[in-house]
């Protein structure tokens, strides 16, 4: 496979917010530091929420793909995450991303189809495979 690329532009709005965009996408989202900072803005994607997002989104899209090409039915899959940041000597750093998938399967002969397909989403999620953190992830099988 070639090499991709994927443009993102950041412009500066005021305070500590900006705008993040890309000429690839149609829509663009505000962005700004979190409010556990100095100035830090509330209710507001913060880099920390888009990096955590960015793993969380990878393992549903892993997962996607994998379940497609299992033959695995399922009616559902939700994911929540969180990011963990943390000061390690003496940088700011996210530490760990917990993953609690959620995926509703409509046969329960499919169960252990359904745990095989989270876990190779987990393996092969490139945005987890290129990162430092700590990647955790509980998972929860329901049958519909």
């Amino acid at each position: 496979m070639d090499a991709h690329l994927y443009n993102v532009d950041i412009s500066w709005t005021k305070d500590r917010k900006g705008e993040m965009s890309s000429p690839e996408l149609s829509a663009s989202v505000e962005i700004a530091t979190p409010p556990q900072f100095p100035k830090g803005v509330e209710g507001i994607w913060s880099p920390e929420h888009l990096f955590t997002s960015a793993v969380a989104s990878c393992l549903m899209t892993t997962f996607l793909s994998i379940a497609e090409n299992s033959n695995l039915e399922f009616t559902e899959f939700t994911c929540k995450s969180r990011g963990k940041l943390e000061q390690v000597e003496g940088k700011f750093l996210m530490t760990e991303v917990i993953l609690e998938p959620t995926v509703t399967i409509t046969n329960e002969s499919d169960w252990e189809k359904a745990e095989r397909v989270l876990q190779k989403s987990e393996q092969h999620c490139l945005i987890s495979n290129s990162i430092k953190s700590k990647v955790t992830m509980n998972t929860t099988i329901i049958t519909s």
